[in-house]
């Protein structure tokens, strides 16, 4: 049995029945038959299922929105706003597809094609964090493929789950999305079945490796989208106002539970004072408390697990020299909450420089340097994302192609996944990507056909 629990309060919400054996192969084989019919679907067919999808989801706006309010305690507004991407998203993959899939698809005068052709079943190992999200991303793109997906959720978001599946059932054929309620051990058992013919995972590093282990066993393509140490760099000259303002969003997106949220702020010397006290001021100003109200800013963490180890590392770092400016305690009262946090004086060896802090707590780390900027920033197991803050967009520009080490960087502004463009990391951020021209095409194999032009025939 799996139990969720609403952060917000610490209250059960529901409990639910973990499958396997029986029920768990014929998921499969239901997946895996409905791959025989959907990969042969014409595009029009499959472009026609996703818009049904956007018209079903939209919907069902407000009760999903609400399910993983309550599920996962982000702020009611936060979650109708993920819905509201996720339909945006959607309908931009599904206009973009065939305009991709044109340029991947070409023949040559020498005999040669290539086509697109899908895999078969890919399971996608999904976090709770963005819980509708998450989801359609990866699923999107890999459905207008011709592939179908096995879905296998966080348990915190089962609920949420159940109700996408719902949603993706009511558009597309039976078995083309299946929703997965099982144990983690059986992953494993999943990723070596042949009939599972890709994965992916959004999760821990650690997850990350054990996934790519065995798909690597397994000879099983693998996107892994996994943790960050996000740096923002504000040089010199920057503008403080804005980068403060911007800092303070890009930290608390999500309550800071996002892999691709700021965590690490380097700021020239010149600067670190000023910016520090601007940084506090609006991280201050947020209102922490009930999610289901339009006001909160910021809701509890997802699990008591997660509140507490966050706390663990802040209380560390400060142990080690860093400075607490704002929050960095632990409130009394029902629910996982932690408020708004900042510290000052972070230096490497210190859990908020070294690890990934997923909660609203903004690291402040002084540098002396462009050279050392960069440096600090590039001193990280992860690199997902990263940003730089100057009023000189050339100088900003080539830090940030030649020398910052990150899978995407932005320029004064935060960093945001787009379904236009590409989004991944490198390093222990993971590897492959999602969304935009490269990532609807992760589960696809470019199929190369040759028909020699000259054939002789006996009369």
């Amino acid at each position: 049995m799996v139990r969720t629990i609403n952060p917000a309060t610490g209250e059960v919400l529901r409990d639910f029945e973990v499958r396997g054996g029986d029920w768990l192969e014929k998921s499969v084989a239901a997946s895996t038959l409905a791959y025989a019919l959907w990969s042969r679907q014409e595009l029009e067919g499959r472009l026609r299922a996703v818009e049904k999808f956007e018209a079903v989801l939209k919907g069902e706006r407000e009760a999903l929105a609400r399910l993983m309010t309550l599920e996962m305690g982000k702020p009611i507004k936060q979650s109708l706003s993920e819905v509201d991407k996720c339909l945006l998203s959607s309908k931009i993959l599904r206009e973009n597809y065939p305009i991709w899939l044109r340029e991947r698809e070409y023949a040559v005068a020498t005999g040669h094609s290539v086509h697109c052709v899908p895999l078969g079943p890919i399971l996608g190992i999904m976090p709770w964090n963005f819980p509708l999200w998450q989801v359609v991303r990866f699923a999107i793109p890999t459905l207008l493929g011709g592939n179908t997906i096995l879905l296998k959720h966080a348990p915190n978001t089962w609920g949420s789950a159940e109700k996408i599946e719902e949603i993706f059932s009511a558009a597309f054929p039976s078995g083309v999305f299946v929703n997965l309620p099982i144990e983690v051990a059986l992953v494993e058992k999943l990723i070596a079945d042949p009939r599972v013919r890709g994965v992916s995972l959004t999760g821990s590093t650690r997850a990350g490796r054990s996934v790519g282990e065995l798909c690597g066993l397994h000879l099983k393509k693998c996107v892994l989208e996994l943790g960050g140490s996000d740096a923002y760099v504000v040089l010199e000259d920057a503008d403080v106002e804005l980068a403060a303002q911007v800092c303070a969003e890009a930290r608390l997106v999500n309550g800071g539970q996002s892999c691709v949220a700021a965590k690490r702020f380097i700021v020239h010397q010149k600067i670190v004072g000023e910016f520090t006290e601007k940084m506090v001021a609006r991280m201050g100003q947020k209102t922490m408390g009930d999610p289901m109200k339009m006001e909160t800013d910021i809701g509890p963490l997802a699990r008591l697990d997660l509140r507490d180890g966050l706390a663990d590392q802040v209380n560390r770092s400060l142990a080690r020299g860093a400075r607490k400016r704002l929050g960095a305690e632990t409130p009394s009262g029902p629910g996982f909450f932690y408020p708004p946090s900042v510290l000052a004086a972070v230096l490497p060896g210190q859990p908020a420089f070294d690890d990934e802090l997923f909660g609203p707590v903004a690291a402040v780390i002084e540098a002396s340097s462009d050279r050392e900027a960069i440096q600090l920033a590039n001193q990280s197991k992860y690199g997902l994302g990263g940003a730089i803050f100057s009023r000189d967009f050339e100088r900003a520009k080539a830090l940030a192609m030649g020398e910052m080490e990150a899978g995407m960087v932005f320029i004064n502004d935060f960093v945001k996944s787009d379904a236009l463009v590409p989004f991944g990391g490198i390093k222990d951020s993971g590897l492959g990507r999602e969304l935009g021209r490269e990532g609807s095409f992760e589960f696809i194999n470019p199929k190369l056909i040759y028909v020699r032009s000259t054939v002789s025939s006996e009369s």
